[in-house]
Order: C-alpha cells, then sequence, then structure tokens
C-alpha cells in the first residue's frame, strides 16, 4: 500500500470512528435523559 492509498484509509477510518463515537455519546445522553428526567426546582 502505497501513502496515498494508506492516508486516504486512515482519513476514512478516523472520519468514522469519530462520527461512530459521536453518535453513541448522542444516544447515550438521550437514555440518560429518560432515566434521570430533569424537574426544575420550586422557586420561593
Amino acid at each position: 500500500m502505497d501513502n496515498w492509498a494508506f492516508g486516504v484509509t486512515m482519513i476514512i477510518v478516523g472520519m468514522g470512528g469519530t462520527l461512530a463515537v459521536l453518535s453513541l455519546f448522542a444516544v447515550l445522553m438521550v437514555c440518560l435523559k429518560k432515566i434521570f428526567p430533569f424537574r426544575e426546582e420550586n422557586a420561593k
């Protein structure tokens, strides 16, 4: 594998990994919102 092919492969793997982790975090935040819903404090 020459340098160009290796570079393009690393770019694709890096961007794909980043998007996969971000989508995993988004799903995790949705699940945490369902488990721990936001309740507003009563201001007195």
